[in-house]
């Protein structure tokens, strides 16, 4: 009965579960795809340090895809606050709403999880091509289609989503029967004892496997850092409502400023929901972390080696990258539309008070521009301790290469992402009828 419900319910919300299941998707095509291409290489001694790239992909892409995932999950439950509450009016039991909501998940799991088996196959034979033509594997791949890469990638798939799908049960069962009557915006509880032990936990780690980087030898700092980078983006995430709250207050003032009106009320917006806007700054945030780690790690090697990447070998660490920044758009892109979505009213309220639609469109690029900076700052930081260090190990100094361009792209595609996912999910409500229909 509860997969049949669950079933039902993601036919009927394919909106709110597509972010869910392209992450997931893509998680099971890297994985699968790679192990495809590993164990391809594992019949070629001199394809060994290849090997050490490609499963270093998938397990940030692993990672990746666990913290979009219960991003997702988590504002599908918030958004769906009232639902929850509604069928805990009605006598539904918090044992019954988790297994709904994990039924749910493995539902997305399992299909996303087929899709993605399919579309690993072409996936290798691209990455094959693509080292050949960079020059990682000059004699190319040996391609194999063999079972193991594909159950160890529904594995992954699975186990990605079922942690997600307990941390978005448990936000679902703190919602009380009376919460279908609440029409507050005002954040109740902005930091949860949980998360902010949980917080605390990943910063304190991350902190201590950073201070042990720069001990190990430069073959081990690099996995070392990009670890010590991860748990410190968990531990920015739980914590970063409380970082939000002040960066939107000082941001929002500046944006208030210079557009009084549009200002203002995106000021007010972050102030009163910053875990609504965190959802967005996020992915943001792992993007920018997770990506400048990998990218000017690779460099500063480089330089401490005095080796000079030119051609399609130049193109070899962003593209290993690349997956963590098509998480980014499909991550950005959602959360601004689901957050964007929730304020539909609101944003009509607004409207039947005066304010002019493209007051409300500057209001929503404000926000989108203060959350993509927040999440820019925060990623920044971080990627900065790390790479710190990771200099260290390399160079002896603290000391690390980094490219301008390669860091303006990064931060252009997560602003352009926002942008697009919040117009998009307010145009009805900026233009459409006051009543809705």
């Amino acid at each position: 009965m509860t997969l049949v419900l669950a079933w039902n319910n993601v036919r009927s919300n394919r909106t709110g579960f597509a972010a869910s299941f392209a992450a997931v998707l893509l998680a099971v095509t890297l994985v699968g795809g790679n192990g495809l291409v590993v164990a391809g290489a594992a019949t070629r001694d001199e394809l060994n340090g290849v090997m050490g790239l490609l499963v270093l992909s998938a397990v940030v892409s692993g990672f990746v895809s666990v913290f979009v995932v219960a991003g997702m999950l988590s504002l599908h439950v918030l958004r769906q606050r009232r639902t929850w509450a509604l069928l805990r009016s009605v006598g539904m039991t918090p044992r019954q709403v988790r297994r709904l909501i994990t039924a749910e998940a493995l539902v997305v799991a399992v299909l996303a999880g087929a899709a993605g088996c399919v579309l690993a196959v072409p996936y290798a034979v691209l990455m094959g091509a693509f080292m050949r033509v960079t020059g990682l594997a000059p004699g190319g791949v040996p391609m194999e289609v063999t079972a193991g890469p594909f159950v160890l990638a529904l594995v992954v798939g699975v186990a990605v989503t079922l942690p997600a799908a307990r941390v978005a049960a448990r936000k679902a069962v703190g919602v009380g029967p009376l919460e279908v009557l609440r029409e507050s915006a005002a954040q109740r509880r902005l930091l949860p004892w949980p998360r902010a032990v949980a917080g605390v936990a990943a910063l304190s780690g991350g902190a201590v496997l950073l201070s042990l980087v720069p001990q190990l030898t430069p073959a081990d700092a690099v996995p070392a850092g990009l670890g010590a980078t991860m748990a410190l983006c968990v531990g920015a995430s739980a914590l970063g409502p409380v970082a939000l709250r002040v960066l939107g207050g000082l941001l929002g003032a500046a944006a208030a400023r210079l557009d009084p009106g549009a200002g203002m009320l995106a000021r007010s917006s972050l102030v009163t929901q910053p875990r609504r806007a965190m959802s967005a700054a996020s992915p943001v945030m792992l993007t920018v972390a997770l990506a400048c780690t990998f990218l000017f790690a690779v460099a500063t090697s480089d330089a401490a080696e005095g080796v000079t990447r030119t051609g399609p070998a130049a193109w070899a660490a962003p593209v290993l990258v690349g997956s963590a920044v098509v998480y980014t758009v499909i991550s950005v892109l959602n959360a601004t539309a689901m957050t964007m979505n929730e304020r539909t009213e609101e944003i009509r309220l607004l409207r039947t008070v005066g304010t002019k639609p493209w007051q409300l469109a500057r209001m929503v690029c404000w926000e989108t521009l203060i959350v993509t900076t927040a999440g820019t700052l925060l990623g920044t930081g971080i990627a900065a301790a790390s790479l710190t260090a990771l200099g260290t190990a390399v160079t002896g100094e603290p000391w690390f290469a980094y490219s301008l361009p390669q860091y303006a792209g990064l931060v252009l595609v997560c602003a352009v992402s926002g942008l697009a996912g919040g117009l998009a999910a307010t145009r009805r409500a900026r233009l459409g009828p006051l009543v809705s229909g």
